[in-house]
């Protein structure tokens, strides 16, 4: 039973201990202490009964939303940032209370109104299905958190593709030269977008990977260098990778660690670099079409292999965690297999 007590002030407060659980709360009048402590019982019975209680009256999708960024944000990267945001913008002001599968039919009609792809629409619905999932497990709450997985399953029944293309874009060598020679002849690039581009050919890292470097990570003895916090499914951060830095890199490296011991090796920020490789492919002549920094990766993976790495030491060197991730960066000509032979 709720117990209820008035303070000096003229205040109530209302306790309620059930389950071992305690809660208390201050109102002007008792029967809102009352009408309070009624509540937070009829929560404990439903806890009791299903493990799952009601989400507070009134609460809506963006209050869900918000409770689950205080815990996530900062592991979230900017595409889910951006999903999720958009979340908020578009189901932000359902109840959760009225949230059901109409609610998210329309959702994704409105998605496709906006010219959004399947992909993009079933990354939305697992981004979703993530907070619900929270809220129910994390946070006890009777949410139907079955229902973003259900929509996402109902895009196949709309002609909708799920499935990401695997791309097999190469930058060739020829590509290559002429940003080269475009970075050269501009006296405007302050990016030392060659360098940048050779190193990430060198180690098929990521972009973000190779910006956020450290010269104090670098083992001069061993020729290795620490990524941290590199990109893994499930462990977002404290996810360090020693790796190896092949000749080529090293020969980068080795020239920037006697100027300077700590810092940044590649003071750049991936944004600016991003920036710099895509506004090149536009303006070089003729331009380079359908090409990005993150090409470069594939060409550095691909290279590995026909160099004779297996497949631990490739995966060693990009991070990825299973032959399933890593074959999609793996691009074996007929040419190469006739290579191994001569």
């Amino acid at each position: 039973m709720p117990t209820f007590s008035q303070l000096p002030s003229g205040k109530w407060r209302a306790q309620v201990r059930r389950g071992g659980h305690y809660r208390s709360a201050t109102f002007p009048l008792k029967r809102d202490a009352e009408a309070w402590a009624k509540a937070i019982e009829g929560q404990a019975h439903q806890v009791a009964a299903s493990g799952y209680a009601e989400p507070p009256k009134g609460a809506t999708v963006a209050d869900l939303i918000d409770a689950y960024e205080e815990k996530h944000s900062k592991t979230a990267g900017r595409s889910k940032t951006a999903s999720i945001a958009m979340l908020r913008n578009r189901l932000g002001k359902v109840k959760l209370s009225a949230f059901t599968a109409m609610t998210l039919r329309d959702f994704i009609d409105d998605r496709i109104m906006d010219g959004a792809g399947g992909v993009t629409i079933a990354g939305d619905l697992s981004h979703l299905s993530a907070i619900m999932k929270w809220g129910k497990h994390a946070r006890h709450l009777n949410l139907p958190d079955h229902l973003p997985t259900e929509a996402r399953a109902s895009l196949k029944h709309r002609g909708l593709e799920t499935r990401s293309k695997e791309r097999d874009r190469e930058p060739t060598d020829a590509e290559l030269q002429r940003l080269y020679l475009h970075w050269s002849n501009n006296p405007r690039q302050l990016i030392d977008m060659e360098t940048l581009c050779r190193f990430a050919l060198a180690t098929g890292m990521r972009q973000a990977e190779i910006c956020n470097l450290l010269a104090e990570d670098v083992d001069a003895d061993r020729k290795t260098v620490v990524i941290r916090d590199r990109k893994d499914p499930r462990k977002k951060i404290g996810n360090n990778q020693t790796v190896p830095l092949l000749p080529d890199a090293w020969a980068i490296v080795e020239p920037i660690l006697k100027e300077r011991q700590e810092g940044f090796l590649f003071p750049h920020s991936a944004t600016s670099v991003s920036t710099a490789f895509t506004r090149a492919c536009k303006n070089v002549k003729p331009p380079i079409e359908d090409l990005h920094f993150h090409d470069l990766r594939h060409r550095a993976t691909a290279e590995f292999f026909r160099r004779g790495l297996d497949i631990p030491r490739v995966a060693l060197l990009t991070g990825h965690k299973t032959w399933a991730m890593l074959k999609r960066y793996t691009l074996t000509r007929p040419e190469d297999v006739h290579n191994a032979f001569t």
